[in-house]
């Protein structure tokens, strides 16, 4: 809308440094195109300001959250109540009023699943590779595995917080009947082994992105005719593994879709309403 009035909405986005978020924007493009009377804003809140922030938002009547580094975790406590995915990823992203109570949820893993989805890649039942255990990397396996991917081969740099990891993932296949292993990235024929027989590879790193733009973390000749390749890089689209991935007849998946998706399934949980994907795609990145 272009005034802002006594009954406007407020979505608010929580992290830092915030400046640089593109939510705000995204959003409020969205709001404008479908006629929403509501604005997103951004605050600059670090953990130590971050149960603070929280009863702002529920005393000022903000209709939701947007929840970014590093308060992801942390907000948790300050919750009323997790969905299943945030509840097991044990990190939110977006927060909706329901009358009172504050709802922690948690879109990326779902706006990754949605962007594999729409590029007619059926995961479900079948094997996936996924390279990386960060924060895109275990909301993508939490995700994949609530959602039915029945095998998940997880490799990550062998760091402090491996193991870790290795304890997540067994909660992740306890609660979900699903079979998640991990791996260190180091074992490049381990890497290889995993690859040749899954339907889905993903890459959930920062590989791909400036300055590494020019690397991937798959061998070319790793991938397969017809396996979907997933990157959760956007800039630049086309990554150095999807090129490669196109080069060898793989189906090739953006990074661009999960950032769409995980704010399109947040505008969904807001307000019911079905975000213009394509209107903001091109108004934002028509030019990558």
């Amino acid at each position: 809308m272009d005034i802002v009035s006594g009954r406007t909405k407020v979505i608010c986005i929580f992290g830092s440094p915030i400046a640089q978020a593109m939510s705000p924007s995204l959003h409020n493009a969205s709001f404008q195109q479908l006629g929403v009377d509501c604005v997103c804003i951004a605050a600059d809140v670090r953990p130590e300001g971050l149960k603070d922030a929280v009863q702002g938002a529920r005393v000022m009547g903000f209709s939701g959250l947007i929840v970014t580094m590093p308060d992801k975790t942390g907000i948790l406590q300050y919750l009323d109540e997790l969905s299943p995915a945030a509840e097991l990823m044990g990190a939110v992203n977006t927060v909706v009023r329901d009358g009172d109570r504050l709802i922690g949820h948690n879109t990326d893993g779902a706006g990754f699943m949605r962007a594999v989805a729409l590029a007619g890649v059926d995961v479900i039942g079948k094997k996936m590779t996924l390279i990386g255990a960060g924060g895109a990397g275990s909301a993508i396996y939490t995700q994949a595995a609530l959602d039915g991917v029945k095998e998940i081969a997880v490799f990550n740099i062998r760091d402090g917080f491996f193991d870790a990891t290795a304890r997540r993932l067994a909660e992740v296949a306890d609660r979900t009947g699903m079979h998640l292993k991990l791996y260190d990235l180091a074992d490049k024929t381990e890497l290889a082994k995993q690859i040749s027989d899954s339907a889905l590879i993903a890459d959930a790193t920062k590989v791909g992105m400036p300055p590494l733009d020019n690397e991937s973390n798959v061998a070319k000749q790793w991938l397969v005719a017809g396996q979907a390749v997933a990157d959760t890089v956007y800039v630049p689209r086309v990554t150095k593994l999807l090129r490669e991935a196109q080069e060898v007849g793989a189906i090739p998946i953006s990074g661009l879709g999960m950032l769409l998706w995980q704010a399109a399934i947040a505008e969904q949980l807001w307000f019911g309403l079905e975000m213009p994907v394509p209107y903001i795609q091109d108004r934002f990145f028509g030019d990558h």
